[in-house]
């Protein structure tokens, strides 16, 4: 089922989001580290572009990424004119504390202590805009939460001598185009559980799991790899409950208890540093939608025509 959540306060936050990008000088955009174009609104590139703004990208909660699919993403981003890349995890404050001078390297305009660097954050929900917001001004300005759109309303603050900082509501965007981005942030929690059904989702994610981090899985949940190597997704929904005793009143398995279990376990780290995409697995999964919809564009198209025959 195709996933699809645009709550309606978002509609208004991209209005005032897109009038304070005139009068920003840098754009930070914070995604998620495990997903970094998945979670990547394109409604920000397609703002920041309109008004020729640079942008500091933050992978963030990079410490819960594959170390080497983040450096191969921030290679690929690197190579993108206006952009800066570069990984984070909003819990380190040494890490944090840099961002400022790297905002300021990509205005040096705006170093001459004339006019202010003024930055802004930008970013989907649920991907740590909040808890950056805090550690960059030291203190607890934006409220903090496990669910997505907790900030509903855009705030301006001081963020030290000739430096603002505007903070945005998580914004996505009207029709998430790939089924796949909607189950990637379903499994992030990008998106809040009423738009979606945790057994699919948690599916989608164990078939990512099984190609790419079967040992994980293996020393998660003390699986065999042979064992591993058989399963599909539902399967390793259905042994992950097994293993955590989700049963239901006659001895049946709660499937939904045991798909929030392993959403959980991916959510908090538990499984190890896993990366949902790499731009390789990106570029294909984009080529492989485009060739379904161009063969599913054939079938109406050649039935209309034996109609006219």
């Amino acid at each position: 089922m195709p996933i699809q959540w645009f709550p309606g306060h978002m509609a208004s936050a991209r209005k005032k989001a897109a009038e304070a990008m005139a009068m920003t000088d840098v754009v930070i955009e914070v995604t998620d580290a495990r997903l970094p174009e998945a979670s990547s609104n394109p409604m920000i590139g397609e703002l920041r572009r309109f008004r020729n703004r640079p942008c500091l990208k933050l992978l963030n909660k990079s410490d819960l990424a594959d170390p080497a699919v983040t450096r191969a993403w921030m290679d690929h981003y690197n190579r993108q004119p206006g952009v800066k890349a570069v990984a984070i995890s909003a819990k380190n404050a040494a890490e944090v504390a840099r961002i400022p001078l790297l905002c300021q390297q990509l205005a040096p305009h705006r170093d001459d202590g004339t006019k202010p660097l003024r930055m802004m954050i930008m970013g989907i929900p649920n991907v740590g805009k909040s808890t950056l917001m805090n550690a960059l001004l030291k203190r607890k300005v934006a409220k903090v939460g496990d669910e997505p759109a907790v900030t509903k309303h855009q705030q301006t603050l001081d963020l030290g001598p000739g430096m603002t900082l505007t903070d945005t509501p998580g914004m996505m965007w009207p029709k998430i185009d790939y089924d796949a981005d909607g189950y990637m942030l379903a499994a992030s929690h990008a998106i809040g559980r009423n738009a979606v059904i945790d057994e699919e989702v948690a599916a989608f994610l164990g078939e990512i799991l099984i190609a790419r981090y079967p040992a994980k899985l293996g020393a998660r949940y003390r699986l065999d790899a042979a064992l591993l190597a058989a399963m599909d997704g539902p399967a390793l929904v259905e042994a992950v409950g097994r293993r955590r005793g989700c049963l239901v009143k006659g001895g049946g398995l709660d499937l939904e208890k045991a798909a929030q279990i392993l959403l959980q376990d991916y959510r908090d780290g538990a499984l190890g540093r896993i990366s949902l995409e790499t731009p390789e697995s990106r570029m294909e999964m984009i080529a492989a939608a485009q060739a379904a919809a161009a063969a599913a564009a054939e079938v109406p198209a050649q039935a209309g025509g034996a109609v006219g025959d």
